[in-house]
């Protein structure tokens, strides 16, 4: 079995300027970005470049839709590097972007077309979530279809992956949350995973400890104390994205894409919804597993006891942080429970050949029931 892979080149920085002084952005790089994260980065260092900002393409998590019309926008450019600069949707988009992409990306979504990497492709992330910079995942909202679906081949990789910490600076606290809770799940699944390997479970342990370690500190101190932490931050979020970019996540996961296709729920938002709830049908499936590992560093962290109640004081402790809502909040309907169910089953195996325990088709039911 294949214990560990990364593929892309890491680098660290804490500041761009220090990236540039190393990467030299220029006029045969397209600068994929937002406006809000160039103008106090990229503005002050005076490259000449071509830019395209993301938001005048959609708003929110990438669609086709939107891979489409930043396609057509970047045929306006001669160019050799692909600079990702941004959140988990920028980095996805540019992901697809440095393929051949056909008149309809849909179609790599699909199977349709091959995947042909075309362009070099440099990933620097602005939130501390996705990992998404050292995965081969791009996952897409295809809009005629109704349904996320992920593309993940090696073609698909970055080339490089640089963090800069300086970039986390601008970032609201809801985004910081949502983005760093889902660096948390990363590692909590990808460490239960049955694909995890001594190397990756280095990986996840260490993302969770660090992750939790700095909520703690927010928790009893405050929402500003995060920017003491941003580097610890940026670097679990990293860590987590190794394990689960060579674990893979699971039930977490593939229970969100539900909400968050059909309600637009951020990504990292749709995943907390799921999260304890997952980990409280493992615990009850089989308590003396992996996952008792698991329960002790979560104990240790919170310094609660050993026990499997501490998923209900994780849910009292992550609720301090960020808001757990009903289902049923986000517009979800009754009928839905089992649409939602089904939809899951049919289009996620792929994530949930890598849960913990098996769940049957009733259990994942069950678990929409007690969210909605």
């Amino acid at each position: 079995m294949l214990a560990l892979r990364i593929v892309p080149k890491i680098h660290y920085f804490d500041k761009v300027s220090e990236f540039n002084e190393e990467f030299r952005i220029g006029e045969r790089d397209l600068l994929v970005t937002n406006e809000w994260i160039y103008t106090p980065y990229i503005a002050p260092l005076g490259v000449k470049t071509n830019v395209i900002f993301q938001e005048k393409y959609g708003q929110g998590e990438p669609s086709d839709e939107m891979i489409d019309g930043i396609v057509a926008a970047g045929k306006a450019y001669d160019y050799d590097r692909i600079i990702a600069l941004g959140g988990g949707t920028i980095v996805d988009i540019c992901k697809i972007l440095a393929l051949e992409v056909p008149e309809k990306s849909i179609d790599l979504f699909t199977g349709k077309a091959p995947t042909k990497k075309v362009k070099q492709l440099i990933v620097i992330p602005t939130t501390c979530g996705t990992g998404s910079e050292v995965t081969n995942v791009a996952i897409a909202e295809l809009k005629s279809l109704h349904v996320k679906k992920g593309i993940a081949v090696d073609e698909t990789y970055a080339d490089i992956a640089a963090l800069i910490p300086e970039t986390m600076n601008g970032l609201p606290y809801k985004v910081f949350t949502t983005s760093s809770v889902d660096a948390l799940i990363h590692a909590v699944e990808s460490f239960l995973s049955p694909k995890a390997s001594p190397f990756t479970e280095i990986y996840s342990k260490q993302a969770i400890r660090m992750i939790m370690k700095g909520y703690k500190v927010i928790v009893e101190k405050g929402e500003e104390e995060r920017f003491k932490y941003m580097k610890d931050f940026v670097l679990a979020s990293n860590y987590a994205g190794i394990a689960f970019g060579n674990a893979g996540c699971a039930a977490v996961h593939a229970l969100s894409y539900s909400i968050g296709g059909a309600f637009h729920v951020p990504h990292g938002e749709a995943n907390y919804q799921f999260f304890t709830e997952v980990m409280k049908t493992y615990v009850a499936k089989d308590p003396n597993g992996k996952i008792r590992q698991l329960t002790t560093i979560l104990a240790d962290v919170m310094e609660h006891g050993d026990d499997p109640g501490v998923y209900e004081a994780l849910d009292r402790f992550l609720g301090k942080l960020i808001a757990k809502k009903p289902l049923k909040e986000y517009g979800m309907t009754e009928a839905q429970i089992d649409e939602f169910t089904a939809s899951t089953v049919a289009n996620q195996q792929r994530l949930l050949a890598n849960n913990y325990v098996f769940l049957e088709d009733g259990e994942l039911r069950d678990i929409f029931v007690n969210l909605y």
